[in-house]
């Protein structure tokens, strides 16, 4: 393993943590704890590296102690153990929800839940990778808060932002739904829409991080990307501690850039690794879910390839249209190692799959949330995943965000004029 550790950088290091640098997750070099996110040497990802004698200090009731939000994990995160210290909405502990009536309806025999995270506070899981990335940043010293954002996380770098008093300026798709681009500049923030795709947008975040007019802004998926990326393995810890300190056998995560299916399973594997969990006598199975219109990590699985192609993003998955996904190929390899696999669904299914959810849950998903139930289904179909194993779905954003996307299959189930004639002729009365 190369160390760059005592090389000279610029920037200022995070506060102690349990943190000890960053890593490259392709040769394995390793840099201090700054704000950086590609490798000087083969220019992989850098992800964070944690002390394991600090780890294996964590107990269950340290974290049952908690706050309830995300920090009560944070003796297992790289910023924000003092509280002090953190730029948040105090997002996490969402319901974890049991879904016997959708399980009926899919024939799954074993117990099936679903991670509802729509409940945090701007509707989607990107609360919980900004509250851990902007309270990085604000240790490093950033003044302004930033990001390339398919709309969820332009939501939360906003509304972060208004919370800490600190200027934003977040960059997005000019196509976007009107309700992910009114949820974001509600809260006050510079927002820039883009003639182009998210991988558009997220190439000319690239650079402008590179220029000094931006040198004081943290792109919290560009420059301080690996602390964002930590912050979605709170998801993993969540579901394990919610089912009583037990990681369920099998679980089905939708796919952007691919992270947050990679952060769950590493989730799992800290939490084998400092001795909290016990590992499923036969392990755990991570699935992956795309749509149709944006399928690169699961056509890639489909072919047995080692490599991504990168596709235009098409479809209503808009949260899902990253078609050059950064994390494509450490998600391939999760899903092989596990023993899992990955699917698609096309924009009619996953209208169906909204609706689906919504009807015997009572959970409202945004496009995304019907992109993973849609491919539940044809995972239980094709026998591809284990019907008497219990499984956690994740729905990882508000159906009011996308309403575009069922509003001409849904509407009044009747028309009445206001009388008991009225209710009568309509046969709600005999």
């Amino acid at each position: 393993m190369t160390s760059t550790l005592d090389a000279t950088v610029t920037g200022t290091h995070v506060p102690p943590s349990p943190a000890r640098a960053l890593v490259c997750r392709g040769c394995g070099a390793e840099y201090p704890l700054i704000a950086q996110h590609a490798c000087y040497e083969c220019f992989g990802p850098l992800e964070v590296g944690y002390d394991s004698a600090a780890l294996a200090r964590v107990t269950r009731a340290q974290i049952e102690a908690g706050p309830k939000s995300i920090w009560r994990y944070a003796a297992l995160l790289p910023a924000g153990q003092d509280p002090a210290t953190r730029v948040t909405l105090d997002p996490g502990l969402t319901p974890l929800v049991a879904a016997p009536a959708l399980a009926a309806e899919l024939g799954v025999r074993g117990q099936l839940w679903v991670k509802d995270d729509s409940a945090n506070p701007t509707h989607s899981f990107k609360d919980r990778v900004v509250s851990a990335a902007l309270t990085a940043a604000r240790g490093l010293g950033f003044s302004r808060f930033a990001c390339a954002s398919t709309g969820n996380l332009a939501n939360s770098v906003a509304a972060h932002a208004a919370r800490a008093g600190v200027p934003s300026i977040v960059f997005i798709p000019g196509d976007l739904e009107p309700g992910k681009i009114i949820t974001t500049a509600v809260y006050g923030g510079d927002l820039v829409a883009i003639d182009g795709s998210y991988d558009d947008v997220n190439r000319l975040c690239s650079e402008l991080v590179e220029t000094d007019e931006f040198e004081d802004t943290a792109f919290v998926n560009v420059n301080v990307r690996p602390y964002y990326a930590e912050g979605s393995k709170t998801l993993g810890y969540e579901v394990a501690e919610q089912l009583g300190w037990r990681i369920p056998e099998q679980v089905v995560i939708p796919m952007a850039s691919g992270e947050l299916l990679t952060k769950i399973d590493k989730a799992f594997s800290e939490l084998v690794e400092i001795g909290l969990v016990e590992a499923p006598a036969n392990g755990w199975r991570v699935f992956g879910a795309q749509s149709a219109g944006c399928n690169p990590i699961a056509d890639a699985l489909h072919r047995g390839v080692e490599e991504i192609t990168p596709v235009k993003p098409t479809g209503i998955a808009k949260s899902l249209n990253i078609g050059d996904p950064a994390a494509g190929l450490y998600a391939l390899e999760a899903v092989r190692r596990t023993g899992g696999w990955m699917d698609y669904a096309s924009d009619d299914e996953i209208r169906d799959g909204i609706r689906q959810l919504a009807r015997t849950t009572g959970i409202f998903a945004e496009t995304a949330g019907g992109v993973t139930v849609a491919v539940l289904r044809k995972l239980v179909e094709s026998g591809k995943l284990d019907p008497d194993a219990e499984t956690v779905v994740y729905n990882t954003g508000e159906g009011l965000k996308t309403l575009d996307a069922v509003a001409a299959q849904v509407g009044p189930t009747y028309r009445i004029k206001p009388s008991l004639r009225g209710a009568k002729e309509a046969g709600l009365l005999r």
